[in-house]
Protein backbone atom coordinates (compact mmCIF):
# COMPACT_ATOMS: atom_id res chain seq x y z
CA UNK A 1 0.00 0.00 0.00
CA UNK A 2 1.53 3.51 -1.20
CA UNK A 3 1.64 5.93 1.98
CA UNK A 4 1.80 9.02 0.13
CA UNK A 5 -1.14 10.11 -0.84
CA UNK A 6 0.43 12.42 -3.85
CA UNK A 7 1.94 9.27 -5.19
CA UNK A 8 -0.96 7.70 -5.10
CA UNK A 9 -3.12 10.36 -7.47
CA UNK A 10 -0.15 10.41 -9.77
CA UNK A 11 -0.61 6.85 -10.88
CA UNK A 12 -4.14 7.67 -11.51
CA UNK A 13 -3.19 10.62 -13.55
CA UNK A 14 -0.30 8.40 -15.70
CA UNK A 15 -2.70 5.69 -16.16
CA UNK A 16 -5.78 7.80 -17.18
CA UNK A 17 -4.88 10.61 -18.62
CA UNK A 18 -7.02 11.31 -20.70
CA UNK A 19 -10.31 10.47 -18.48
CA UNK A 20 -12.40 13.38 -17.29
CA UNK A 21 -12.40 13.14 -13.47
CA UNK A 22 -13.60 16.18 -12.07
CA UNK A 23 -16.65 17.98 -13.10
CA UNK A 24 -18.20 21.18 -10.96
CA UNK A 25 -20.47 22.61 -13.87
CA UNK A 26 -18.35 24.13 -15.85
CA UNK A 27 -15.66 22.30 -18.24
CA UNK A 28 -14.83 19.19 -17.10
CA UNK A 29 -11.23 18.34 -16.15
CA UNK A 30 -9.45 15.18 -17.55
CA UNK A 31 -6.28 13.55 -15.17
CA UNK A 32 -3.99 15.34 -17.55
CA UNK A 33 -5.56 18.82 -16.42
CA UNK A 34 -5.54 17.55 -13.12
CA UNK A 35 -2.03 16.90 -12.75
CA UNK A 36 -0.61 19.84 -14.96
CA UNK A 37 -3.09 21.77 -12.94
CA UNK A 38 -1.45 20.29 -9.76
CA UNK A 39 2.60 20.56 -10.89
CA UNK A 40 1.94 23.85 -11.15
CA UNK A 41 0.65 25.05 -7.94
CA UNK A 42 3.46 22.42 -6.34
CA UNK A 43 6.14 24.02 -8.38
CA UNK A 44 5.14 27.79 -7.19
CA UNK A 45 5.08 26.51 -3.51
CA UNK A 46 8.33 24.91 -3.89
CA UNK A 47 9.69 27.96 -5.45
CA UNK A 48 8.18 30.11 -2.28
CA UNK A 49 10.12 27.66 -0.02
CA UNK A 50 7.33 25.60 0.63
CA UNK A 51 8.71 21.74 1.24
CA UNK A 52 7.77 19.01 3.41
CA UNK A 53 6.19 19.54 6.61
CA UNK A 54 5.40 23.22 5.36
CA UNK A 55 1.52 24.57 5.94
CA UNK A 56 -0.69 25.50 3.48
CA UNK A 57 -4.43 26.06 3.66
CA UNK A 58 -6.46 25.94 0.47
CA UNK A 59 -9.14 28.51 0.46
CA UNK A 60 -10.61 27.66 -3.29
CA UNK A 61 -14.66 28.37 -4.20
CA UNK A 62 -14.44 26.10 -6.46
CA UNK A 63 -14.71 22.49 -5.20
CA UNK A 64 -12.71 20.84 -8.05
CA UNK A 65 -10.17 23.71 -8.32
CA UNK A 66 -9.72 23.07 -4.62
CA UNK A 67 -9.35 19.20 -5.17
CA UNK A 68 -6.43 20.26 -7.81
CA UNK A 69 -4.49 22.65 -5.04
CA UNK A 70 -5.04 19.85 -1.98
CA UNK A 71 -3.29 17.17 -4.98
CA UNK A 72 -0.57 20.24 -5.45
CA UNK A 73 0.06 21.06 -2.22
CA UNK A 74 0.45 17.32 -1.24
CA UNK A 75 3.01 17.08 -4.13
CA UNK A 76 4.90 19.83 -2.39
CA UNK A 77 5.57 17.90 0.38
CA UNK A 78 3.59 20.40 2.66
CA UNK A 79 0.19 19.48 5.13
CA UNK A 80 -3.21 20.95 3.77
CA UNK A 81 -5.88 22.27 5.05
CA UNK A 82 -9.05 22.45 3.18
CA UNK A 83 -11.11 25.12 4.48
CA UNK A 84 -14.48 25.27 4.45
CA UNK A 85 -16.27 28.28 2.25
CA UNK A 86 -19.38 28.28 3.94
CA UNK A 87 -17.09 29.31 6.60
CA UNK A 88 -17.88 32.97 8.52
CA UNK A 89 -15.07 35.52 8.56
CA UNK A 90 -14.62 35.43 12.16
CA UNK A 91 -14.67 31.15 12.11
CA UNK A 92 -12.02 31.60 9.50
CA UNK A 93 -9.75 33.65 11.19
CA UNK A 94 -9.82 31.14 14.23
CA UNK A 95 -9.30 28.15 11.88
CA UNK A 96 -6.21 30.13 10.36
CA UNK A 97 -4.70 31.46 13.27
CA UNK A 98 -4.50 27.89 15.24
CA UNK A 99 -3.14 26.67 12.15
CA UNK A 100 -0.99 29.19 11.23
CA UNK A 101 -0.14 27.73 7.52
CA UNK A 102 3.59 29.44 5.81
CA UNK A 103 1.34 29.90 2.68
CA UNK A 104 -2.63 30.10 2.06
CA UNK A 105 -3.67 29.57 -1.86
CA UNK A 106 -6.70 31.22 -3.02
CA UNK A 107 -6.29 30.45 -6.68
CA UNK A 108 -4.93 28.04 -8.80
CA UNK A 109 -1.60 28.99 -11.04
CA UNK A 110 -2.01 29.50 -14.45
CA UNK A 111 -0.37 26.66 -17.27
CA UNK A 112 0.56 23.30 -16.52
CA UNK A 113 3.46 21.92 -15.21
CA UNK A 114 5.54 18.88 -14.20
CA UNK A 115 6.36 18.30 -10.70
CA UNK A 116 7.21 14.90 -9.19
CA UNK A 117 5.86 14.77 -5.82
CA UNK A 118 8.29 15.18 -2.85
CA UNK A 119 8.87 11.91 -1.15
CA UNK A 120 7.33 11.82 2.50
CA UNK A 121 7.52 9.51 5.45
CA UNK A 122 4.79 7.51 6.52
CA UNK A 123 4.25 9.16 9.52
CA UNK A 124 4.08 13.09 8.15
CA UNK A 125 1.08 14.93 8.49
CA UNK A 126 -0.73 14.76 4.99
CA UNK A 127 -3.77 16.58 6.07
CA UNK A 128 -5.61 18.85 8.40
CA UNK A 129 -9.31 18.79 8.92
CA UNK A 130 -11.06 20.48 11.88
CA UNK A 131 -13.74 19.13 14.26
CA UNK A 132 -17.27 20.65 13.45
CA UNK A 133 -17.16 22.34 16.95
CA UNK A 134 -20.55 21.22 17.77
CA UNK A 135 -19.47 20.31 21.60
CA UNK A 136 -16.62 22.83 21.59
CA UNK A 137 -14.09 24.94 20.05
CA UNK A 138 -13.16 23.51 16.52
CA UNK A 139 -9.83 21.45 16.79
CA UNK A 140 -6.95 20.70 14.13
CA UNK A 141 -7.00 16.99 13.58
CA UNK A 142 -3.30 15.79 12.33
CA UNK A 143 -3.65 12.80 9.59
CA UNK A 144 -0.79 11.19 8.60
CA UNK A 145 -0.08 9.89 5.23
CA UNK A 146 0.02 5.89 6.46
CA UNK A 147 -3.37 6.81 8.17
CA UNK A 148 -5.02 8.35 5.18
CA UNK A 149 -3.69 5.87 2.75
CA UNK A 150 -4.81 2.96 5.14
CA UNK A 151 -8.53 4.99 5.76
CA UNK A 152 -8.58 4.99 1.47
CA UNK A 153 -8.10 1.11 0.60
CA UNK A 154 -10.79 0.90 3.46
CA UNK A 155 -13.16 3.51 1.80
CA UNK A 156 -12.21 2.04 -1.09
CA UNK A 157 -13.09 -1.80 -1.09
CA UNK A 158 -14.85 -3.23 2.03
CA UNK A 159 -17.17 -0.11 2.99
CA UNK A 160 -17.63 1.53 -0.81
CA UNK A 161 -16.83 -1.41 -3.14
CA UNK A 162 -15.36 1.43 -5.35
CA UNK A 163 -15.02 0.41 -9.10
CA UNK A 164 -13.80 2.59 -12.17
CA UNK A 165 -17.00 2.77 -13.49
CA UNK A 166 -18.02 4.55 -10.75
CA UNK A 167 -19.51 7.82 -10.55
CA UNK A 168 -19.62 9.98 -6.97
CA UNK A 169 -22.06 12.51 -6.90
CA UNK A 170 -19.88 15.29 -4.33
CA UNK A 171 -22.33 17.33 -2.07
CA UNK A 172 -20.47 17.66 0.94
CA UNK A 173 -17.99 20.57 2.17
CA UNK A 174 -14.63 19.23 0.93
CA UNK A 175 -13.30 20.40 4.48
CA UNK A 176 -14.66 17.39 6.41
CA UNK A 177 -13.89 13.70 6.03
CA UNK A 178 -16.91 12.48 4.35
CA UNK A 179 -16.55 14.85 2.21
CA UNK A 180 -12.91 14.98 0.63
CA UNK A 181 -12.33 11.52 1.69
CA UNK A 182 -15.28 9.35 1.19
CA UNK A 183 -17.14 11.62 -2.26
CA UNK A 184 -13.50 12.36 -3.23
CA UNK A 185 -10.85 10.90 -2.89
CA UNK A 186 -11.70 7.28 -2.37
CA UNK A 187 -13.63 7.35 -5.55
CA UNK A 188 -10.57 8.99 -7.71
CA UNK A 189 -8.00 6.63 -6.47
CA UNK A 190 -10.02 3.75 -7.84
CA UNK A 191 -10.19 5.36 -11.19
CA UNK A 192 -13.96 6.05 -10.63
CA UNK A 193 -14.96 10.63 -11.31
CA UNK A 194 -16.71 12.97 -9.72
CA UNK A 195 -19.27 15.06 -9.64
CA UNK A 196 -19.87 18.00 -7.55
CA UNK A 197 -22.80 20.19 -6.57
CA UNK A 198 -21.17 23.17 -4.79
CA UNK A 199 -24.39 23.66 -3.03
CA UNK A 200 -26.61 21.23 -1.83
CA UNK A 201 -30.66 21.24 -3.51
CA UNK A 202 -32.76 18.41 -4.01
CA UNK A 203 -34.16 19.50 -7.38
CA UNK A 204 -30.28 19.89 -8.64
CA UNK A 205 -29.12 16.79 -6.81
CA UNK A 206 -31.86 14.46 -8.44
CA UNK A 207 -30.81 16.11 -11.78
CA UNK A 208 -27.20 16.18 -11.13
CA UNK A 209 -27.67 11.94 -10.56
CA UNK A 210 -29.59 11.58 -13.66
CA UNK A 211 -27.13 13.74 -16.18
CA UNK A 212 -23.67 12.61 -14.73
CA UNK A 213 -25.54 8.83 -14.47
CA UNK A 214 -24.33 9.26 -10.62
CA UNK A 215 -23.75 5.53 -9.32
CA UNK A 216 -22.63 6.71 -5.86
CA UNK A 217 -23.87 9.21 -3.26
CA UNK A 218 -22.07 9.92 0.01
CA UNK A 219 -24.59 12.15 1.99
CA UNK A 220 -25.92 13.45 5.10
CA UNK A 221 -29.50 12.53 6.52
CA UNK A 222 -31.02 16.14 5.74
CA UNK A 223 -30.18 15.64 2.44
CA UNK A 224 -32.00 12.47 2.27
CA UNK A 225 -34.99 13.77 3.84
CA UNK A 226 -35.32 17.15 1.59
CA UNK A 227 -35.10 14.74 -1.51
CA UNK A 228 -37.79 12.50 -0.08
CA UNK A 229 -40.14 16.18 0.30
CA UNK A 230 -39.02 17.20 -3.11
CA UNK A 231 -41.73 16.59 -5.41
CA UNK A 232 -39.29 16.30 -8.39
CA UNK A 233 -38.68 12.85 -6.65
CA UNK A 234 -41.33 11.65 -8.39
CA UNK A 235 -40.17 11.92 -11.66
CA UNK A 236 -36.56 11.52 -11.13
CA UNK A 237 -34.38 8.97 -12.98
CA UNK A 238 -32.37 6.95 -10.14
CA UNK A 239 -31.38 4.10 -12.30
CA UNK A 240 -27.80 4.93 -12.68
CA UNK A 241 -27.61 5.25 -8.56
CA UNK A 242 -26.08 1.98 -6.97
CA UNK A 243 -26.35 3.27 -3.41
CA UNK A 244 -26.41 6.23 -1.04
CA UNK A 245 -23.67 6.52 1.86
CA UNK A 246 -24.62 8.06 5.25
CA UNK A 247 -22.28 9.59 7.30
CA UNK A 248 -21.36 12.95 9.21
CA UNK A 249 -24.64 12.57 11.27
CA UNK A 250 -26.71 9.72 12.42
CA UNK A 251 -29.42 8.01 9.68
CA UNK A 252 -31.93 6.84 11.56
CA UNK A 253 -33.31 3.53 10.33
CA UNK A 254 -36.56 4.90 9.68
CA UNK A 255 -35.34 7.36 7.60
CA UNK A 256 -33.41 4.74 5.32
CA UNK A 257 -36.26 2.73 5.11
CA UNK A 258 -38.32 4.91 3.92
CA UNK A 259 -35.72 6.14 1.46
CA UNK A 260 -35.48 2.92 0.01
CA UNK A 261 -39.31 2.47 -0.13
CA UNK A 262 -39.42 5.85 -2.23
CA UNK A 263 -36.16 5.53 -4.25
CA UNK A 264 -35.40 1.95 -4.61
CA UNK A 265 -32.08 2.57 -3.47
CA UNK A 266 -30.33 1.38 -0.23
CA UNK A 267 -28.54 3.92 2.06
CA UNK A 268 -25.27 2.24 3.47
CA UNK A 269 -24.98 3.90 7.32
CA UNK A 270 -22.14 3.67 9.09
CA UNK A 271 -20.15 5.47 12.02
CA UNK A 272 -17.27 7.77 11.59
CA UNK A 273 -15.22 10.87 12.60
CA UNK A 274 -12.47 13.19 12.36
CA UNK A 275 -10.42 11.60 13.86
CA UNK A 276 -10.84 7.73 12.98
CA UNK A 277 -12.20 8.12 9.31
CA UNK A 278 -14.91 5.33 8.89
CA UNK A 279 -14.05 2.42 11.47
CA UNK A 280 -17.76 0.75 11.54
CA UNK A 281 -19.93 0.48 8.51
CA UNK A 282 -22.32 -1.89 6.66
CA UNK A 283 -20.71 -2.63 3.33
CA UNK A 284 -21.70 -1.73 -0.44
CA UNK A 285 -21.20 -5.04 -0.92
CA UNK A 286 -23.32 -6.71 1.64
CA UNK A 287 -27.30 -6.10 1.50
CA UNK A 288 -27.94 -7.38 5.28
CA UNK A 289 -28.92 -4.18 7.42
CA UNK A 290 -29.88 -4.36 10.86
CA UNK A 291 -32.63 -1.45 12.27
CA UNK A 292 -30.71 -0.73 15.59
CA UNK A 293 -27.19 -0.92 14.45
CA UNK A 294 -24.61 1.13 12.41
CA UNK A 295 -22.65 -1.82 10.72
CA UNK A 296 -19.79 -3.53 11.78
CA UNK A 297 -15.71 -2.87 12.24
CA UNK A 298 -14.11 -2.44 9.22
CA UNK A 299 -11.47 -5.11 8.25
CA UNK A 300 -8.20 -4.17 10.54
CA UNK A 301 -10.12 -2.37 13.23
CA UNK A 302 -10.72 -3.41 17.14
CA UNK A 303 -13.54 -2.42 18.92
CA UNK A 304 -14.10 -2.44 22.70
CA UNK A 305 -17.11 -1.70 25.00
CA UNK A 306 -15.66 -0.52 28.80
CA UNK A 307 -16.86 0.54 32.01
CA UNK A 308 -16.29 3.59 34.12
CA UNK A 309 -13.29 2.16 35.15
CA UNK A 310 -12.00 0.96 31.32
CA UNK A 311 -12.76 -2.70 32.04
CA UNK A 312 -14.16 -4.48 28.92
CA UNK A 313 -18.01 -5.33 29.17
CA UNK A 314 -19.72 -8.48 27.56
CA UNK A 315 -22.27 -8.30 24.69
CA UNK A 316 -25.18 -6.31 24.67
CA UNK A 317 -23.77 -4.27 28.03
CA UNK A 318 -23.68 -1.10 27.13
CA UNK A 319 -20.55 1.36 27.93
CA UNK A 320 -17.86 3.72 26.53
CA UNK A 321 -17.26 2.65 22.84
CA UNK A 322 -13.38 2.05 22.25
CA UNK A 323 -11.61 2.09 19.13
CA UNK A 324 -8.52 0.82 17.32
CA UNK A 325 -7.65 1.72 13.94
CA UNK A 326 -4.69 1.97 11.94
CA UNK A 327 -6.87 5.12 10.40
CA UNK A 328 -6.59 6.67 13.58
CA UNK A 329 -5.40 10.74 14.01
CA UNK A 330 -2.10 11.49 14.91
CA UNK A 331 -3.69 14.03 17.32
CA UNK A 332 -4.74 17.29 17.70
CA UNK A 333 -2.75 20.50 16.31
CA UNK A 334 -1.11 21.95 19.48
CA UNK A 335 -3.23 20.57 21.88
CA UNK A 336 -0.71 17.91 23.75
CA UNK A 337 -3.99 17.31 26.74
CA UNK A 338 -6.40 16.76 24.64
CA UNK A 339 -4.70 14.09 22.31
CA UNK A 340 -3.60 12.57 26.14
CA UNK A 341 -6.86 12.76 26.54
CA UNK A 342 -8.43 10.77 23.78
CA UNK A 343 -6.57 7.92 24.43
CA UNK A 344 -6.09 5.10 26.13
CA UNK A 345 -2.77 3.34 25.29
CA UNK A 346 -3.80 2.92 21.47
CA UNK A 347 -7.39 2.53 22.40
CA UNK A 348 -9.40 6.06 21.03
CA UNK A 349 -12.04 6.62 23.47
CA UNK A 350 -14.96 8.01 21.16
CA UNK A 351 -17.36 9.69 24.22
CA UNK A 352 -20.08 7.12 22.51
CA UNK A 353 -21.92 4.99 24.86
CA UNK A 354 -22.27 1.74 22.44
CA UNK A 355 -23.32 -2.05 23.02
CA UNK A 356 -21.86 -4.92 20.93
CA UNK A 357 -24.07 -7.73 19.83
CA UNK A 358 -22.43 -11.36 19.77
CA UNK A 359 -21.96 -11.01 15.75
CA UNK A 360 -19.67 -7.75 16.34
CA UNK A 361 -23.01 -5.16 15.39
CA UNK A 362 -22.64 -1.85 16.83
CA UNK A 363 -25.75 -0.20 18.65
CA UNK A 364 -24.84 3.50 19.61
CA UNK A 365 -26.87 4.61 22.50
CA UNK A 366 -25.64 8.12 23.05
CA UNK A 367 -22.54 10.45 24.25
CA UNK A 368 -21.17 9.56 27.19
CA UNK A 369 -20.68 13.17 28.26
CA UNK A 370 -24.26 14.27 27.33
CA UNK A 371 -25.83 12.00 29.53
CA UNK A 372 -28.46 13.50 31.25
CA UNK A 373 -29.18 12.90 35.31
CA UNK A 374 -32.48 13.27 36.00
CA UNK A 375 -33.79 12.34 39.50
CA UNK A 376 -30.91 10.42 40.11
CA UNK A 377 -31.59 8.25 36.31
CA UNK A 378 -29.23 8.20 33.92
CA UNK A 379 -30.95 9.01 30.23
CA UNK A 380 -28.91 8.73 27.23
CA UNK A 381 -29.93 11.44 24.38
CA UNK A 382 -29.62 9.16 21.39
CA UNK A 383 -32.62 6.63 22.93
CA UNK A 384 -34.87 9.35 23.54
CA UNK A 385 -33.90 10.85 19.85
CA UNK A 386 -34.16 7.75 18.40
CA UNK A 387 -37.91 7.51 19.61
CA UNK A 388 -38.65 11.06 18.25
CA UNK A 389 -37.71 10.51 14.93
CA UNK A 390 -39.82 7.49 14.84
CA UNK A 391 -42.68 9.61 15.37
CA UNK A 392 -43.89 10.21 11.59
CA UNK A 393 -44.06 13.77 11.58
CA UNK A 394 -40.59 14.54 13.09
CA UNK A 395 -37.97 15.05 10.78
CA UNK A 396 -35.31 16.11 12.97
CA UNK A 397 -34.67 15.79 16.56
CA UNK A 398 -31.92 16.72 19.71
CA UNK A 399 -32.60 16.08 23.44
CA UNK A 400 -30.45 17.94 25.93
CA UNK A 401 -30.31 18.15 29.51
CA UNK A 402 -31.98 21.62 31.18
CA UNK A 403 -31.60 22.47 34.58
CA UNK A 404 -34.48 22.00 37.08
CA UNK A 405 -34.49 22.63 41.01
CA UNK A 406 -35.95 19.40 41.89
CA UNK A 407 -34.30 16.78 39.51
CA UNK A 408 -31.26 18.54 38.92
CA UNK A 409 -31.91 18.30 34.94
CA UNK A 410 -34.87 17.61 32.88
CA UNK A 411 -34.73 16.73 29.61
CA UNK A 412 -35.71 18.98 26.63
CA UNK A 413 -36.14 18.00 22.91
CA UNK A 414 -35.81 20.17 20.00
CA UNK A 415 -37.77 18.78 16.67
CA UNK A 416 -38.15 20.27 13.56
CA UNK A 417 -41.15 18.83 11.64
CA UNK A 418 -42.24 17.43 8.18
CA UNK A 419 -45.10 19.71 7.37
CA UNK A 420 -46.03 22.91 9.74
CA UNK A 421 -48.39 22.03 11.80
CA UNK A 422 -48.09 18.62 11.51
CA UNK A 423 -48.06 18.17 15.28
CA UNK A 424 -48.03 19.97 18.97
CA UNK A 425 -45.49 19.91 21.35
CA UNK A 426 -47.83 17.97 23.90
CA UNK A 427 -49.25 15.38 20.98
CA UNK A 428 -45.24 14.36 20.65
CA UNK A 429 -44.56 14.09 24.65
CA UNK A 430 -47.82 11.94 24.45
CA UNK A 431 -45.82 10.06 21.81
CA UNK A 432 -42.75 9.55 23.80
CA UNK A 433 -44.81 8.57 27.10
CA UNK A 434 -46.13 6.00 25.31
CA UNK A 435 -43.05 4.60 24.27
CA UNK A 436 -40.52 5.08 26.86
CA UNK A 437 -40.26 4.72 30.63
CA UNK A 438 -41.18 7.42 32.35
CA UNK A 439 -38.13 8.88 33.88
CA UNK A 440 -36.63 8.89 30.18
CA UNK A 441 -39.28 10.80 27.78
CA UNK A 442 -39.11 14.39 27.63
CA UNK A 443 -41.35 16.82 29.29
CA UNK A 444 -40.14 19.91 27.31
CA UNK A 445 -40.76 19.57 23.73
CA UNK A 446 -39.46 22.98 21.51
CA UNK A 447 -40.75 22.91 17.29
CA UNK A 448 -38.43 24.63 15.38
CA UNK A 449 -38.33 25.32 11.69
CA UNK A 450 -35.05 23.84 11.63
CA UNK A 451 -32.04 22.60 14.14
CA UNK A 452 -29.20 24.87 13.90
CA UNK A 453 -26.21 22.52 12.16
CA UNK A 454 -22.63 23.07 12.08
CA UNK A 455 -20.93 22.86 7.67
CA UNK A 456 -20.84 18.69 7.99
CA UNK A 457 -24.75 19.00 8.89
CA UNK A 458 -24.18 17.99 12.34
CA UNK A 459 -26.78 19.08 15.04
CA UNK A 460 -25.46 22.05 17.41
CA UNK A 461 -26.77 21.84 20.38
CA UNK A 462 -25.04 24.25 22.26
CA UNK A 463 -27.26 26.62 20.49
CA UNK A 464 -29.96 25.22 21.65
CA UNK A 465 -32.16 27.02 24.64
CA UNK A 466 -35.82 26.77 25.79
Amino acid sequence: MAVHLAQSLERQARRRPGKRVLDSGGDALDWRGVEGGAGALAASLAGQGVGRGSRVALGLEDPAELVVALFGGLKAGATVLPLNPRLTAGERARILADFAPDRTVEALCPGEADFPAVPTEPGDTAIVLYTSGSTGDPKGVLLSQAAVAWALESWRGPVMDLAESDVSLSALPLAHSLGIFGSVLAPLLSGGSVAFLPRFDPEDALAAIARHRVSVFPGVATMFRRILDSPALAGADLASLRYALSGAAPCPWELASLWREKTGVRIVRGYGMTELFRPISCRAADPADLPDAIGRAVPGVALRVVDDDGNALGPGETGELWIESPARMTGYLGRPGDTAAAFEGAWFRTGDLAALSPEGHVRIVGRRKDMILRGGYTVAPGEVEAVLLSHPAVAEAAVIGVPDDDLGEDIAAFVSLDRPDAARPEDIVAFCRDRMAGYKYPRHVRIEPALPKGPAGKILKARLRL
